[in-house]
């Protein structure tokens, strides 16, 4: 977004007026502030890494175009949530995805126990060629999500209190 679009949704969104120029200088304190948070290294081990695309519809230059947001949210090894990297790309793909966990893997990732994700299409393919050793879970909640598809709208809400029955038995 330029400074004019970002002044512009501030007001929209919170009626907070800010000069260009004030959104320029802030621009230029955060800037290296996040890259160094993109670029900081990681723990060498992760028991369990949750990997998942946001979609988004944005505004580039007068054309609204579809991006992913790819997010790897990592468990620690003492038990706390870790976003371990926030990417955009143009679409999802398990290529790209590849290229995301090459990059953790620059940062000094070294090994992942477990790794859940959606059940895209070359997904457990582009785990295995980062990180041999990782065993891919599919996410349960895109398993239930894509189970929901198939089932009649007069059936969904019991089958969904059982679902959520049986998770709660679960954990």
């Amino acid at each position: 977004m330029t400074t004019r679009q970002i002044s512009d949704t501030l007001e929209d969104i919170y009626g907070f007026e800010a000069s260009e120029g004030f959104i320029s200088d802030v621009m230029d304190k955060i800037l290296p502030q996040i890259e160094d948070w993109q670029n900081r290294p990681l723990s060498e081990v992760y028991p369990v890494l949750y990997i998942d695309a946001i979609h988004s519809s944005v505004r580039d230059g007068g054309v609204i175009r579809k991006l992913a947001a790819y997010v790897i949210l990592g468990l620690n090894a003492d038990g706390y949530k870790e976003v371990l990297a926030i990417e955009a790309g143009e679409n999802e793909s398990s290529k790209y995805w590849l290229s995301v966990l090459n990059g953790i893997k620059n940062r000094g990732v070294k090994d992942i126990l477990i790794l859940c994700a959606d059940g895209l299409s070359g997904m457990k393919e582009a785990i295995a060629a980062a990180f041999p050793k990782t065993e891919y879970q599919r996410c349960i909640v895109h398993q239930v999500r894509n189970t929901m598809k198939y089932v009649s709208d007069r059936d969904r809400k019991p089958i969904t209190i059982l679902v959520r029955f049986v998770w709660k038995i679960m954990v």
